[in-house]
């Protein structure tokens, strides 16, 4: 028998691929505001948005005779036609954020036109009351209460009150920055958290990052194949942690789409190194016939026509601003880019073969099928889903990763790691090489050991123990360290403060930073704006604070300035201590990875000599 759900059911169903989280609330009521044109327009949340969300705007408010179709699935007044898909230019268009929300949470919307009256329609998990006279402004005020009152089980899996509002708050700081023509005021529990003034993307950038971060960014302005790329990219020496400071505009709608962020990385692989991490703010313009919004209802990704040429824009314009060539004098704003970065070198693209800089988009599809030298050397791009074959072969593309072989692979290494575990009494000292290489006998097999590596990697795992087994000791600092975190980092660290103080941290959250007034005695005298980076770059991968694994670098660099070193002659007492502190583990490695084993089967030397072949 096949059942027709009631509304009632299929609503909360619908609601969980709009509203998942307090974050995707707040994210659809203020999409909502800026494309009632609204000026003004103010966030409030309590408990992490799960008690509360209230955003209130100056926008053109909803008529008495509209409110109740507000809260109706599939209700909007920016579509009309399946033909207004392709040239979307609202924010929202679905239709579907008031009635899902409404249909989790006891949602209240207050709203005045201009030449009207005020009134006020309420809905209790999706029942809608009667709509009633109310004082107001201008505008309208969307109150929701008690999300997800009604769905326990989804009630039960959002996160903490302090993870939740870092959430928010990021989607808030991304709200600032992609409408700096828009006046913003956010407040959390009643503190006043950001509050722009819509005096422009300087100022809001100001207002999420400080103003000291606009020095060390360069400011884009650049045409290219028909797509608008501006806004800030962090220079050569300036980058972050984890990926929450990178913010992507496509025709002003926040994404995180994959073409875009990858030309990013691309263009600074050369200039970052591991958990290093690009700071950009970009708004790409593209025509919208070539970019699909609707591709998901949280609309948090878009779809290109073409990734091809999407990339190569961004690619080109990036790393051509980074290299400092001359060209990159007709991207940057206002003479961001310093003239002695300049090359005195200028590639021709008539020559390089590159779609010259005025070629429309089209132009440049075209052109892109035939040559790809745009796009840089063996970077892995991003193709369109069925594109012609020509493509697939030209294309310089990187192997997808098999992260299952990966995995195996990594445990056969391990396995044969420890069966070259030897009993120290079956080796004998046969000598050494260059003061630096010992040489053991076992069997029909010869091992060379760096003396340097071996005890270094002894010395390393010596330290660590203590430092996991020790008990935390504090240094009081002279002046406390302040931490400045975005919204997302906040969270973080409020939710490991108990963490850090057990490694003998004295910190505390001091409004949206942190200070720090004491640190580990292993930590004194280390910089900590870098180690608070690394302990900020578990972000992304969600993991737990180690010490000892935040320590690696220090304690790797005590055991190599204690170890023995290459060239040091070691008496026989010595070399037999060495061997027995390494138990015979012939597959250790020093802590930087190097090997400080290598064995040589007799076969091998045979085949030198070609006695066998």
């Amino acid at each position: 028998m096949i059942n027709i759900l009631p509304p009632d059911v299929y609503n909360r169903i619908a609601a969980g691929e709009v509203v998942d989280r307090p974050y995707s609330v707040v994210k659809e009521l203020v999409e909502n505001a800026i494309d009632a044109g609204a000026t003004e327009i103010g966030i409030e949340i309590e408990g992490g948005g799960k008690d509360r969300i209230c955003v209130t705007d100056n926008g053109c408010g909803i008529a008495k005779e509209d409110l109740k179709a507000a809260f109706l699935p599939h209700a909007t007044s920016k579509l009309r036609t399946a033909e207004d898909l392709t040239a979307i230019s609202t924010l929202g268009f679905r239709g579907e954020a008031i009635a899902s929300v409404a249909a989790v949470s006891k949602t209240e919307i207050v709203s005045k036109t201009k030449d009207g009256e005020g009134w006020s329609l309420s809905s209790d998990g999706g029942k809608t009351g009667e709509i009633v006279p109310a004082a107001a402004a201008n505008g309208t005020r969307v109150t929701v209460e008690g999300l997800f009152f009604n769905t326990p089980a989804r009630l039960k899996f959002l996160k903490s009150d302090a993870s939740e509002e870092g959430d928010v708050t990021g989607m808030v700081a991304r709200f600032i920055l992609s409408r700096p023509e828009i006046s913003f005021t956010y407040l959390i529990n009643g503190k006043v958290r950001y509050r722009s003034f819509g005096d422009g993307l300087k100022s809001a950038v100001a207002v999420i990052y400080g103003a000291d971060v606009l020095g060390k960014c360069f400011e884009l302005s650049a045409e290219k194949h028909g797509i608008s790329l501006r806004g800030y990219i962090g220079n050569r020496n300036f980058y972050k942690p984890n990926r929450s400071y990178q913010s992507l505009f496509v025709n002003g709608r926040y994404v995180v789409n994959q073409t875009v962020s990858l030309a990013v990385a691309n263009a600074y692989k050369n200039y970052l190194m591991t958990r290093q991490y690009p700071f950009y703010i970009l708004f790409l313009e593209v025509p919208s016939e070539i970019v699909d919004v609707n591709v998901h209802p949280n609309k948090a990704d878009v779809r290109f026509a073409d990734n091809r040429v999407v990339y190569g824009s961004v690619y080109s314009v990036v790393s051509a601003v980074l290299d400092g060539s001359s060209g990159a004098l007709e991207y940057v704003a206002e003479s961001s880019l310093p003239r002695a970065e300049v090359k005195s070198t200028f590639s021709d693209p008539a020559k390089s073969g590159a779609p010259a800089a005025g070629m429309s988009y089209a132009e440049a599809k075209k052109e892109l099928q035939f040559d790809v030298s745009l796009v840089g050397k063996p970077s892995p791009i991003p193709h369109r889903e069925q594109a012609p074959a020509l493509l697939e072969v030209r294309a310089p593309q990187e192997k997808e990763t098999d992260f299952f072989e990966e995995n195996r692979r990594s445990l056969l290494e391990q396995s044969r790691a420890k069966q070259e575990k030897l009993d120290p009494a079956t080796l004998e000292f046969k000598g050494e090489l260059f003061r630096t290489y010992l040489i053991y006998e076992g069997g029909d097999e010869a091992y060379l050991v760096d003396q340097h590596a071996a005890h270094e990697r002894i010395l390393y795992d010596r330290l660590r123990a203590k430092c996991e087994a020790r008990a935390a000791l504090s240094q009081p600092m002279l002046l406390p360290f302040l931490l400045h975190t975005n919204g997302q980092e906040f969270a973080f660290l409020l939710k490991n403060l108990d963490v850090l103080r057990s490694f003998g941290f004295e910190i505390e959250d001091f409004g949206d930073s942190f200070k720090v007034s004491a640190v580990p005695v292993d930590l004194f005298g280390m910089d900590l704006e870098g180690f608070f980076g690394e302990v900020l770059s578990s972000m992304d991968t969600l993991r737990a604070i180690k010490l000892p694994d935040l320590l690696k670098d220090r304690l790797a660099t005590m055991a190599c300035k204690a170890a023995v070193k290459g060239g040091e002659k070691l008496t026989d007492g010595e070399v037999r201590k060495l061997l027995e502190e390494m138990e015979g583990d012939m597959g250790i490695k020093c802590p930087h990875g190097r090997p400080a084993c290598v064995k040589i089967r007799k076969t091998e030397l045979e085949k030198l000599f070609k006695r066998i072949v």
